[in-house]
C-alpha cells in the first residue's frame, strides 16, 4: 500500500544523500554562470564552490581579478537574482580551469554561408602569429564572421 502523493526523484535523493542539494545547486550554478555575469566575465572566472553563501570564484589572471573585485556588488547582486543563497562573492587567482562547465558560445541565428579552404588557409595565417590561444581564436571569430559578412554582400575580400 502507498501511502503520501508522489514525490519527485530529485527528493528522494536529496533526503538519501547528504548535501546533494548544495552540489546540485552548483553545478547549476556552474551552468549558467555565463548567463548570469556574462560570456567576458565567464571566459576569465569560474565559480569553483557555495560555502556558507559565499560563492568562491578562481579569476585568471590578476587583472581581471582586480577588475572583478571592483565589481562584486553588481556581481554579487546578479548571481543572488537567480541564486538566493549566494550572500556574497569572493574572487581568488589561480588556474580557472575546467572545474565548471565552459560558457558556451552564442549561437549564430542565421545560417552562416561556408568559407572556402582558401578562405579559411588566409584566416588561418593571419591569426598563427597571436601567442595567446584564447585571443588568437577571438581574431579568428571576427575574421570569419566578417568573411562571411563580406561574401553576403558580395563585396571584395
Amino acid at each position: 500500500m502507498r501511502s503520501g502523493a508522489p514525490r519527485a526523484v530529485r527528493e528522494l535523493l536529496v533526503s538519501a544523500v547528504p548535501r546533494l542539494d548544495e552540489r546540485l545547486r552548483e553545478h547549476q550554478l556552474c551552468q549558467e554562470w555565463a548567463r548570469l555575469v556574462g560570456v567576458d566575465v565567464a571566459r576569465r572566472a569560474r565559480p569553483r564552490a557555495l560555502a556558507a553563501g559565499c560563492l568562491h570564484v578562481v579569476v585568471d589572471n590578476s587583472p581581471w581579478l582586480h577588475e572583478l573585485t571592483l565589481r562584486a556588488a553588481e556581481l554579487t547582486a546578479r548571481v543572488r537574482a537567480g541564486f538566493p543563497e549566494v550572500t556574497s562573492v569572493r574572487f581568488t587567482l589561480g588556474a580557472s580551469g575546467p572545474a565548471g562547465p565552459a560558457p558556451e558560445p552564442p549561437r549564430p541565428t542565421s545560417r552562416a554561408a561556408r568559407l572556402d579552404g582558401a578562405a579559411l588557409t588566409e584566416i588561418d595565417a593571419a591569426t598563427a602569429a597571436i601567442p595567446d590561444p584564447a585571443l588568437a581564436a577571438g581574431a579568428r571569430r571576427l575574421l570569419e564572421r566578417a568573411w562571411r559578412a563580406a561574401g553576403a554582400r558580395g563585396g571584395a575580400r
